[in-house]
């Protein structure tokens, strides 16, 4: 590991492990005990991550992936559950800032998702550029069965999917697995169980021996497609779920984890 990498803070690294290697950098979404959760401290850690590894001139891709038992189990809710609504909001527009920054990095961004991608972790996979699914992965996204819409990210999902098949995804009736992901267009690729972090790392190591300036001028170029009026729409969203919040689904939902009114 050198220099540039090793500026990640000892508190950051706790929460998101840093691999470098062959042109590449792993980067481990690291609170297996919480499911990978997205904690504010856990986003911080992303954030300053993807910040180093996109000014190290070593790194011509990033591989995204979670401790084991799962990819991302989405926002860590005994940490929003004493919050209000609108603490919850703006909690929740931070996460958003993060996933959003990785469309604009000039740096790939690859996706490593095994064992589950819940709520937040599901956005925040297809938020990646490219996405490698285990095809028994767990894939859904449960906030409209809790009450609300999903606060942020749905445009990167409507990007890779289209709207009919976000809209039907976002109802979240019913998980979809790594196979039907990569079928619908969540996913790119699919490998077999255990095997994730293997194709991603291959197909890193792949872009990162590409002309460096050719990708990511291929990056910028098609990342107005990709992010799709990002900022603007997860602004709508997040002020949605807030209003969504105040009806007796949410409320009923939210009174388990204690947030006040």
């Amino acid at each position: 590991m050198n220099a540039a990498m090793n500026d990640i803070s000892p508190a950051n690294s706790a929460r998101v492990g840093v691999d470098q290697r062959n042109g590449i950098v792993v980067l481990t979404l690291n609170r297996p005990e919480r499911r990978n959760a997205l904690g504010t401290d856990t986003i911080r850690a992303l954030a300053q991550a993807l910040d180093t590894a996109e000014t190290d001139q070593a790194i011509g891709a990033i591989v995204l992936t979670g401790a084991a038992p799962a990819f991302c189990a989405g926002s860590d809710l005994k940490e929003l559950g004493p919050l209000s609504v609108e603490e919850m909001r703006r909690h929740e527009a931070d996460t958003a800032a993060v996933a959003r920054r990785i469309g604009m990095l000039s740096t790939p961004v690859i996706a490593a998702v095994e064992g589950f991608a819940l709520g937040g972790g599901f956005i925040l996979a297809a938020s990646c550029d490219v996405v490698v699914t285990a095809d028994n992965a767990r894939w859904h996204l449960p906030e409209v069965p809790n009450g609300w819409l999903p606060p942020w990210g749905l445009g990167a999902l409507v990007a890779r999917v289209g709207p009919t098949k976000a809209r039907l995804l976002t109802w979240g009736a019913e998980p979809i697995d790594g196979t039907e992901a990569l079928r619908l267009g969540v996913a790119d690729y699919a490998a077999p169980a255990g095997e994730a972090l293997a194709r991603a790392t291959a197909l890193a190591e792949k872009l990162a021996a590409l002309p460096r300036e050719a990708v990511a001028s291929t990056k910028r170029f098609f990342e107005p497609f990709a992010t799709l009026d990002g900022e603007r729409l997860d602004h709508l969203a997040g002020h949605m779920f807030a209003a969504d919040c105040a009806a007796p689904a949410a409320k009923a939902t939210l009174q388990r984890f204690v947030v006040k009114s």
